[in-house]
């Protein structure tokens, strides 16, 4: 399937490792200029390296701090300086700490705001003017399945995703006509170094074997396994093509139907 990229922009926030990266290398490989960006000089511009050593595409690489209204507007600017133009944004950050909600105080609340909501928000305005300029605009919010399904521990991550997702949702409502679309995808288990760093994690806290670990994760998804950045991407790329025009306003599970809820 030709996905009719070539010659397209796309701005990959957060993308020096993960679900950025692969989502950053996928857009190259399917014929567009990409601009990544990333906190640390070192590793963003090793990330910009290898994508374009595999995607034969020039890569941008942007040092900012998405947790900041001005690194938001960096990043966007600087990609619109370079290319000309964007056509597809792709807002993505870290996911915030795990803690029980009581443990949660302030600043914390301030800070996942920030990164987490935030940065979506501020990354998207900034890009409005320029996305509708052309005539594929995509904005794709790269959220997690405790949007829609709340995880234990995890309070700071699911209350910002889920305002992502209204904040998407607003967007695909208010500006249907303008012939941009918003959607959200929303990963669940997916083989990344935070993962395998959490499973670690939890196999010392448990006193088991991180593949035990694993397979309790896995049982309850009915794929039986954790998905793959390549899979997810591939995902994002559909959703940034031409023939995904028409679908506006979604929130997309991409979790091997572990989210047991209907909608």
């Amino acid at each position: 399937m030709n996905l009719k990229l070539e010659g397209r922009v796309a701005a990959v926030a957060a993308a020096s490792k993960g679900l950025g990266r692969a989502t950053a290398l996928e857009l190259a490989k399917e014929g567009a200029g990409v601009a990544i960006c990333g906190r640390d000089q070192e590793r963003i511009a090793e990330a910009a390296q290898a994508i374009e050593h595999a995607s034969q595409q020039h890569v941008l690489a942007v040092v900012a701090d998405l947790s900041t209204h001005q690194g938001c507007l960096d990043f966007v600017q600087k990609t619109v300086q370079h290319f000309g133009q964007i056509d597809i944004l792709v807002a993505n950050a870290g996911g915030p700490p795990s803690l029980p909600a009581e443990q949660v105080v302030d600043e914390q609340w301030r800070a996942a705001i920030d990164l987490n909501l935030l940065s979506t928000i501020r990354m998207v305005y900034a890009a409005l003017p320029h996305l509708k300029q052309s005539d594929q605009g995509r904005v794709i919010a790269i959220t997690s399945v405790s949007a829609k399904h709340p995880l234990d521990n995890l309070i700071l991550s699911n209350v910002t995703r889920a305002g992502v997702l209204g904040f998407v949702k607003s967007m695909a409502n208010e500006l249907g006509s303008s012939g941009i679309t918003f959607n959200a995808i929303l990963p669940g288990w997916t083989r990344t170094g935070r993962v395998e760093e959490l499973l670690q994690s939890l196999s010392a806290a448990r006193g088991i074997s991180a593949i035990e670990v694993e397979q309790g994760i896995t049982a309850g998804i009915p794929a039986h396994r954790m998905g793959t950045v390549g899979e997810f991407a591939a995902t994002v790329a559909f959703l940034a093509s031409q023939r995904a025009g028409f679908i506006n306003g979604v929130a997309l599970q991409v979790d091997g139907g572990h989210s047991a809820g209907l909608l």
